[in-house]
């Protein structure tokens, strides 16, 4: 959180991010009861001993992994946690204040909680000139192209269900904080096919989140061209070898040389110099 709370509009976007992240929340044993294996089964058995007297099993999360986003809640709608949440807010801020041009963007939203925080301070501080992008499939990761991105190769995430979830459920969240409006547009797809066409003039704003170096690279393509001088790239995967060589490999090329700033264990940032 802020170190230090001076307006109501910070008040607000400081507990929103508890809420997206369920910091100081308890999750409940029915939140994890999908685990498998001798665990699930123990867990389960518990529940159900437990369950018959009025007692509730529950998680508990260290503050540091909410914090850090460091594990992967079954409930909240970010796993970024609040350093990187913090992060977002710096620099969707900064755009507004220096009046930098554009909109904001994130590609991968997996239940939409960057996207919903972002169309909250754009709320907060009542900036009507900018729209919210999500872009995602909504269908989880697509299976890895070895032979046109070889960094790729063995990559496991499409098959993992909980990454898949529906524009539905998505906008639900975001009826649920009271921000789903005509500023947040979705763009449903693969990202090869849909940001290319995408209707966006100018970004002040450019999220990464899709792990691989294909979906990277993607967004890289179609979206740096259009980040506007003085708006922020952040990206969320750069502790995966995949997506930290499609970084690499695009700021080379394009003789990219703006300071990279850490965020925390995985996440970076730049502003787009002149």
């Amino acid at each position: 959180m802020c170190a230090e709370v001076n307006s109501a509009e910070e008040l607000y976007l400081d507990l929103l991010k508890l809420c997206l992240t369920r910091t100081g929340f308890e999750t409940t044993f029915g939140q994890i009861s999908k685990r498998r294996g001798l665990t699930g089964l123990a867990l389960r058995s518990l529940s159900n001993i437990f369950g018959a007297s009025g007692i509730e099993l529950v998680r508990r999360v260290e503050p540091k992994m909410r914090a850090e986003g460091s594990y992967w809640p079954q409930d909240a709608e970010t796993m970024i946690g609040l350093h990187r949440l913090n992060n977002l807010q710096e620099c969707v801020t900064d755009v507004i204040r220096s009046k930098v041009p554009g909109d904001l963007i994130e590609t991968g939203v997996w239940r939409g909680g960057a996207c919903i925080f972002m169309r909250a301070v754009l709320k907060a501080y009542r900036d009507e000139s900018r729209s919210v992008w999500a872009a995602d499939s909504f269908e989880g990761l697509p299976p890895p192209n070895a032979q046109l991105y070889p960094a790729d190769a063995g990559d496991r995430h499409f098959e993992q269900p909980a990454l898949r979830v529906s524009l539905d459920e998505v906008q639900a969240n975001f009826r649920k904080y009271g921000l789903l409006d005509d500023r947040v547009n979705f763009l449903v797809g693969w990202f090869r096919d849909t940001l290319p066409t995408a209707p966006i003039n100018q970004l002040a704003l450019m999220r990464l989140d899709g792990d691989l170096y294909e979906s990277t690279m993607d967004a890289l393509h179609s979206l740096y061209p259009k980040l506007s001088v003085g708006g922020y790239i952040i990206i969320d995967d750069y502790a995966l070898p995949n997506c930290r060589l499609a970084v690499d490999d695009f700021r080379q090329k394009f003789g990219i040389s703006d300071d990279v700033k850490k965020i925390d264990w995985t996440g970076i940032y730049w502003r787009r110099g002149k």
